[in-house]
């Protein structure tokens, strides 16, 4: 009988649970979100005379997610009508009602150990044959399967969604050793033509693709910008739309993510790899020190960049890492940023960057291309089978609209291209 999924239970209901429960509704497949039971009350909750039995307070944590669905800009629903395909509860009360899905998403904290005792309990009261994955951005999908029946872990994966889901298309699919391969083929199709992703396979390793890439990619930036004078701005205004990426460039992304959650991410990686590779993990010590003050990007208000409103209307400044005060913003302008802005199209707009040596942006811009070039490559194999799918994470995950590897290579001139060659050209045999 073929698989289909017709009901599906999100466990855990922050950020990321909600959306993907809210991209469950668009597709118009009906899902359960539950939560923990709150061990305190609220002073609205005691104003109405509610106790920690009632199950509006027992369901709060799933019930207020739902709601501030409705708030979130950009909109992760398609209409208010898809909140009608989302019940809320809680993991005590609702638990049996996971006997009814066909698939059960894990998205609570990223703590081993808890979404262990998670699953346990999971194993308890599921069917046979559903469906379960976690959305972990890097824990171990092969540890968290562990102690678990036969029937869970041939029906385990990892599935890792990009927020927002309903935006951003890259999906990782990523299997265990034990995970069926008829579910991973169904899983892939389903993800593909039904919930609209770009699927990639991933292997189990820390941060799986786009995250380590990503990663390492933006730390290397980082560390150049350090290392060549540059500022913050200047940085931005040539890793934005001129190499092919979003506006929010380097650290306004950073600043719409949330420093915490890139140096928990940064973090991860570092924990788990060995030699050089570890050294370009490390945090610098600027950014630890803004996370130390609670300067964490959008969701604290400041970051990396700080917007103030005057008379004339708002402001933004950058941040100067050497003495972490707010300055006015700078922007790179050089004759490779000019001839880069009369070129059409992201691959000519790179070329005219990269191939223009001494010139201050052209060299930021490769010497950031650069390693990121090499390790894509040389990950090749380890982190996925294939450049493809290295290529394709990045676009999906990042928005990004060149491609790292092939893509990006073909916009590198000669010259430049044989710096990298020796190490990346193997990794493009039938490519």
């Amino acid at each position: 009988m073929k698989r289909t999924i017709k009901r599906a239970a999100v466990l855990g209901s922050g950020v990321m649970g909600s959306s993907i429960a809210a991209h469950l509704a668009n597709v118009g497949i009906p899902a359960i979100m539950l939560d923990i039971v709150p061990r305190e009350l609220t002073k609205n909750e005691e104003k109405k005379g509610l106790t920690l039995e009632d199950r509006a307070v027992r369901n709060r944590m799933a019930a207020d997610s739902k709601k501030a669905l409705l708030k979130q800009n950009p909109s992760p629903i398609t209409s208010k009508k898809s909140l009608d395909l989302i019940e809320v509860g809680n993991m005590e009360d609702d638990i049996e009602k996971l006997a009814d899905v066909d698939w059960i998403i894990e998205v609570v904290v990223e703590n081993l150990e808890i979404k262990q005792k998670v699953f346990a309990n999971v194993d308890n009261y599921r069917k046979e044959g559903t469906i379960i994955s976690s959305n972990t951005s890097g824990i171990s999908v092969e540890d968290m399967a562990d102690g678990r029946s036969e029937d869970f872990r041939k029906h385990f994966l990892g599935t890792h969604f990009f927020n927002p889901p309903r935006y951003l298309k890259l999906l990782e699919v990523i299997p265990t050793k034990d995970t069926d391969p008829d579910v991973l083929a169904f899983m892939k199709e389903f993800g593909e033509d039904v919930l609209g992703k770009g699927v990639v396979e991933a292997k189990d390793t820390p941060n799986f693709i786009a995250n380590r890439i990503g990663t390492y990619g933006l730390l290397v930036t980082v560390q150049q910008m350090l290392k060549g004078g540059y500022s913050i701005g200047e940085v931005d205004s040539v890793t934005g739309p001129m190499i092919g990426r979003p506006k929010s460039a380097t650290f306004r992304t950073l600043d719409v993510v949330g420093l915490d959650t890139f140096i928990h991410v940064a973090n991860n990686v570092r924990d788990q790899v060995k030699g050089n590779e570890k050294d370009v993990f490390k945090i610098p010590d600027f950014m630890q020190k803004m996370q130390d003050k609670g300067w964490l990007g959008a969701k604290s208000g400041q970051g990396f960049f700080l917007k103030e409103k005057g008379k004339d209307g708002s402001t933004i400044y950058e941040l100067n890492p050497e003495t972490l005060a707010y300055e006015d913003r700078k922007k790179l302008k050089t004759d490779a940023t000019e001839m880069a802005n009369q070129e059409k199209g992201p691959h000519r707009k790179l070329k005219a960057l990269v191939k223009a040596k001494g010139d201050k942006a052209g060299d930021l811009v490769w010497s950031v291309l650069k390693p990121a070039l090499i390790y894509s490559a040389e990950l090749t194999g380890e982190i996925a089978d294939d450049i493809v799918s290295i290529d394709q994470a990045m676009k999906w995950g990042f928005g990004w609209e060149i491609g790292h590897l092939k893509r990006g290579m073909q916009s590198v001139s000669a010259s430049r291209w044989n710096v990298c060659r020796k190490k990346a050209q193997m990794y493009q045999t039938g490519y």
